[in-house]
């Protein structure tokens, strides 16, 4: 591994709901980093992305986005991290440098610092606005709420192939279902559903069918949801933003069982019957 570059994996404490009570537990979870790829001084995407088999990524995506031919071969890659993320300086080989430049030269100014994509970085990890405090949801209504979701999902039904991104407001029990191949486009179309309807989602929790990475809680923060919840696990990235945001992330749901990573006074377990 080189230099500065995060291990894939790192662990995280959780609260484990398990047979209706949370208990402190730990899950080990995928690091998720902005990866930067360069080429020739310019940047030219930016993915969020597991830091492992770097080498192999910028190959990969060199060829598969047409900047290299498979009879040119792997590209020379330097490899260099920062707080920020990891940069994968390639530089193209014969002519397709300049055919390259030439195409970027309106897109993007020269870089002075060396970290060509720190501009990018930047954006990739944009801090998200807080949510607000106050909110508050009974651990069962959740787990109702997100066996109503997979009820719902009519085109996973019939294709068992996409992702569900759904907003449940406990208050009247609305539940707003979208669904698309990518999580991320599920989620925007959510977003855009609950604007187009002037319905505020500061006073919701945002379901999903996915695991969790960074991009989600930077979109459910931006409309103020104060928690989110997945059947499958978030990555590590994803922990600490939502932490930062004050927001509640709740995974691994499965069945009455799931996983709360922040802020988890806002999970309220019902009140244990008494008995006469």
């Amino acid at each position: 591994m080189s230099e500065g570059v995060p291990a894939p994996v790192a662990m995280a404490a959780c609260l484990a709901r398990r047979h209706d009570e949370l208990t402190p537990g730990s899950r080990l979870l995928p690091e998720e980093t902005p990866i930067a790829f360069t080429y020739g001084g310019s940047t030219h995407a930016v993915m969020m992305a597991t830091p492992a088999d770097l080498e192999d990524f910028a190959a990969g995506f060199a060829l598969t986005e047409g900047l290299i031919d498979a009879e040119a071969g792997a590209l020379e890659v330097e490899i260099v991290a920062s707080d920020l993320g990891v940069e994968l300086r390639s530089w193209l080989p014969g002519e397709g440098q300049r055919q390259y430049a030439a195409r970027r030269r309106s897109m993007a100014g020269p870089t002075g610092c060396g970290l060509c994509g720190v501009e990018s970085l930047e954006q990739a990890i944009r801090e998200p606005p807080r949510v607000g405090e106050g909110f508050q949801v009974q651990a069962t209504e959740m787990v109702r709420a997100m066996e109503r979701l997979s009820d719902s999902q009519t085109l996973n039904q019939q294709t068992r192939a996409v992702h569900g991104a759904a907003f449940w407001r406990p208050s009247d029990d609305l539940l707003m279902l979208r669904e698309d191949v990518g999580r991320h486009n599920a989620l925007d179309k959510l977003v855009g559903a609950l604007l187009r309807r002037r319905v505020s989602g500061k006073d919701g929790v945002v379901l999903m069918t996915s695991r969790v990475s960074v991009e989600l809680i930077q979109k459910a923060a931006r409309i103020g949801a104060p928690v989110i919840a997945a059947i499958s696990a978030p990555t590590a990235l994803a922990v600490r933003t939502a932490e930062a945001c004050g927001m509640t992330l709740v995974a691994v749901m499965r069945g009455r069982d799931f996983e709360v990573f922040t802020h988890p006074e806002r999970i309220v377990e019902p009140a244990p019957a008494h008995v006469a």
